[in-house]
């Protein structure tokens, strides 16, 4: 038998693939329960509020444009991302069922990432229609176009299904032969890879780069856009047309500094420093889940656009009403 023969017995005779995770949750905080209650609460508001935005945009004709596919992306986004979290959490915990089997908390990290990673992409992608819309206003029309805008959200849909399904099928690769507890509140990439016995070399870089291509350029790219954005306003003599454009860019900015600056802050001290496992926890459940609730207050039921939509499709539901009577 060669050495290399050799060597690949003995991992297969070592090679560990457990049955279950056991998640662990936070540790030694009085009162736990409360915070998984409020975040059923924040779940429930965020599935009916993304929901009635969704369904705002699908019935009224007058906002099938390029920027409303964004805002239904973003928010079918929300609610899938809200949904493969949060109820699965609640179980864990409210009725502590902490051990999740091995094929399901693959499936439960994918899912997880992959939403997050489209949400932090759709956001460049409203950047980059506020861009086109100031920078180049009389181009707006020509440049952002339905089909411009459904290639761009499919790409981001097609490469991030990519990224993610192999981020996550690395782990297949590893053997778990010491501790089967994952120190999160979900089955979280980086305390599961590091649970595993043999090299993780591979699972480190593909961290690193899914950190760099989820996290870091969406928000070079967001910041760049703003840069250009900022310019071009500065150029615009009338104070009130600049007002009145840059306000279109507040709600956005909002909506990204609510998304990344807790999610970069969270894994800059993770890999700066030790950070406690009880901080990580609240930092990354809160930064998974509101952001879902806040999308569509702060960016889309506040718009002009929209509350004219939501008055004539209550105006029609009530001449229907009346007509039926």
């Amino acid at each position: 038998m060669t050495p290399e023969e050799k060597a690949a017995t003995i991992f297969n005779t070592t090679f560990v693939r457990p049955a279950k995770f056991y998640i662990s949750g936070f540790s030694n905080i009085p009162h736990v329960k409360y915070y998984y209650v409020f975040l059923c609460f924040v779940y429930i508001i965020t599935v009916l509020g993304n929901s009635f935005l969704l369904s705002v945009i699908y019935l009224v004709k007058t906002l099938h444009t390029p920027k409303y596919m964004i805002v239904f992306n973003l928010a079918f986004s929300d609610v899938c991302g809200s949904t493969a979290l949060i109820p699965k959490l609640l179980d864990t915990f409210l009725f502590d069922r902490r051990y999740i089997d091995y094929e399901a908390c693959l499936s439960y990290m994918f899912f997880v990432l992959f939403f997050a990673s489209m949400q932090s992409w759709t956001l460049v992608t409203m950047a980059y229609d506020r861009f086109i819309a100031i920078c180049f206003p009389l181009r707006y029309h020509s440049i952002v176009t339905k089909p411009a805008i459904a290639a761009m959200l499919l790409f981001s849909w097609l490469f991030l299904v990519s990224l993610v399904s192999l981020t996550v099928g690395a782990i297949d690769r590893l053997s778990f032969c010491r501790s089967l507890v994952v120190k999160s509140f979900y089955c979280d990439h980086a305390p599961v890879y590091r649970l595993a016995c043999n090299d993780t070399s591979l699972n480190n870089i593909l961290a690193y780069v899914a950190f760099i291509v989820i996290l870091c350029i969406p928000l070079i790219l967001i910041a760049l856009t703003y840069v250009c954005i900022s310019i071009a306003l500065s150029r615009i003599a009338s104070g009130e047309e600049r007002l009145k454009a840059s306000k279109t860019c507040t709600s956005h900015l909002i909506l990204v500094a609510i998304f990344f600056l807790p999610l970069v802050g969270t894994n800059i001290a993770a890999v700066a420093s030790s950070i406690h496992p009880n901080v990580r926890i609240i930092n990354s459940s809160l930064t998974h889940t509101i952001p879902a609730l806040l999308n569509p207050i702060i960016y889309s039921l506040k718009t002009e656009e929209v509350l004219i939509s939501i008055k004539r499709l209550s105006k029609r539901n009530s001449i229907c009403n009346t007509i039926k009577k």
